[in-house]
């Protein structure tokens, strides 16, 4: 398990992790079709039979979100964008792309895939429902709700609000117009907050009206499509900053080495608490073996500082996400957002020469905007 994620398997070749979100809005969707849905429906069903259609139809619905993600993931790999993982979460899934679309048609096979899946296992859901006969009826009942919802989940994510799939529409449209990723982008997110914004105001409407569920849940989905928006862009304006500026103008080249042998006692007193910093690289022989942080501390009891090692907390090297020191800079940065990690060695012939860390970053980017440079 990893930054609140569980991976389950592989799917042509891509990781599938479920996020512990997921568990609440499973939970939600079972239990409002075992206590609503279904019973007022079909009134004639025995409360456990209610409770077996609620379970199915939640799985095959997350299963439909996970077909959903997949297209999405196998348009992005015909089109050479690695695919690292998907994550389906409490507002569906997300495809977890180690780069951009480079070609404005690139992106828009990839978004409008998504979407089309969807609007496809609606359509044979419902078929199922009204041209299969002799059926029976919870099958026939399962495939009417699976194939409205896969329909309403094809509408919404086509509404153009960025980063949703209709966004990214919107953005590939305008990026082919105007030749500029940039102001496509900018553009695409505006209007994904405003959409936010408007689905923020409809949900505390009505709250007001009385639907308190739906309302609190209608601004919950406004707020995370205005955030999600207005990151999106802010990560793309940090990465053009970035971009054209090597890992040499932002690294540190002072970083004090531990040897494996060393008690994570010793290195919290020796050497955390006097020089201040939050991570090291473990070096043995003269070669790297690993790099231990505060985070790796952390992970060992208290109690075992004295007795455990640094080589048994640190990271070993061939687990660290490293660069060169002529990178650029943006590609540190996606390495950082997509790892979750806050720092990166830098290596040449094998030694380190330096380090980049998240502050290392943010303090480059500070300083050229105050610059304007």
């Amino acid at each position: 398990m990893s930054g609140g994620s569980i991976f389950i398997g592989k799917v042509f070749g891509i990781s599938i992790k479920l996020h512990y979100s997921w568990f609440i809005v499973f939970v939600l969707v079972a239990w409002s079709l075992a206590a609503s849905y279904f019973p007022t429906e079909y009134p004639g069903w025995e409360l456990s039979l209610s409770i077996i259609a609620a379970i199915i139809t939640s799985l095959l619905f997350f299963g439909s979100v996970l077909a959903h993600e997949l297209m999405h993931s196998v348009v992005a790999r015909s089109a050479g964008i690695p695919i690292q993982d998907i994550t389906l979460f409490i507002f569906g899934g997300v495809s977890q792309m180690a780069e951009e679309p480079k070609k404005p048609e690139d992106e828009f096979r990839m978004a409008i895939a998504g979407p089309l899946t969807s609007l496809v296992l609606g359509i044979i859901f419902l078929s199922i429902r009204f041209f299969l006969k002799g059926l029976p009826e919870v099958v026939t009942a399962i495939a009417f709700w699976l194939g409205w919802i896969n329909i309403f989940l094809a509408g919404f994510n086509l509404v153009p609000g960025f980063p949703l799939d209709g966004g990214r529409v919107l953005r590939s449209l305008l990026w082919w117009r105007s030749h500029d990723l940039k102001s496509a982008t900018k553009m695409a997110s505006t209007i994904g907050r405003g959409v936010g914004h408007l689905f923020i105001f409809a949900g505390i409407w009505l709250i007001f009206q009385g639907n308190w569920f739906n309302g609190l849940w209608l601004a919950f989905i406004g707020w995370f499509l205005e955030n999600a928006a207005a990151g999106s862009y802010r990560q793309l304006a940090l990465q053009e900053m970035l971009k054209g500026h090597k890992v040499t103008e932002a690294m540190t080249t002072d970083c004090p080495v531990v040897p494996p042998e060393l008690t994570i006692e010793q290195l919290v007193h020796g050497n955390i608490l006097t020089l201040g910093r939050r991570c090291f690289p473990v070096v043995q022989h003269n070669g790297i073996v690993g790099l231990v942080t505060i985070h790796d501390i952390k992970s060992v009891p208290r109690d075992q500082w004295i007795s455990k090692t640094v080589r048994e907390a640190m990271t070993p090297f061939s687990k660290l996400k490293t660069v060169s020191p002529d990178a650029d800079l943006s590609t540190v940065m996606q390495i950082m957002a997509e790892e979750n990690i806050n720092q990166v060695l830098v290596i040449k012939d094998n030694n380190i020469v330096g380090m980049v860390a998240r502050d290392n970053l943010i303090a480059f980017i500070n300083l050229r905007g105050e610059l304007g440079v």
